[in-house]
């Protein structure tokens, strides 16, 4: 009975192992995939969950500007955003961005799921989103995981 030990363990920087993941977001609904990549990026799956520490895992995502909408999103949803001078309310829908950039898509909706706070931002740039299949981590060696995967 000597070696139970009934205290609650509180991860820090020396403790977490932090690993790296390949997602694939070919022909996946942009906010499922939002919502693991930042349940992830947290590290919310993990045991050792601490909410003060960066705890999460890298993720790298490819094949961005190959990402679903559900409905009619791609043409009736809008980015809005003010450049703050007087007249400066700009408004994108998802296919602009698409065209333009489809990185920032992905990069938007994940920074919305993270909270906004000095460590929300620290969290989001453990996250890497690449356009087609080939990405630059290949040294750290990605585990490659399925979104229907994750709980």
């Amino acid at each position: 009975m000597d070696t139970l030990s009934y205290k609650t363990i509180s991860a820090n920087n020396q403790t977490v192992s932090k690993e790296w993941f390949l997602i694939d977001a070919q022909d996946v609904v942009l906010g499922r995939l939002a919502t693991a990549v930042a349940m992830i990026l947290r590290g919310k799956h993990k045991t050792s969950f601490t909410p003060h520490v960066d705890c999460g895992d890298n993720v790298v995502i490819i094949n961005c500007e190959k990402i679903k909408f559900s409905g009619k999103k791609l043409t009736d949803k809008q980015y809005i955003r003010h450049t703050g001078y007087p007249g400066g309310q700009r408004i994108e829908s998802p296919m602009d961005v698409l065209k333009k950039d489809p990185r920032k898509i992905i990069e938007r909706a994940v920074r919305g799921m993270l909270p906004n706070n000095r460590l929300g931002r620290k969290v989001f740039h453990n996250m890497k989103v690449y356009v087609g299949s080939e990405h630059k981590q290949q040294a750290q060696n990605p585990k490659p995981i399925n979104i229907s995967d994750i709980k």
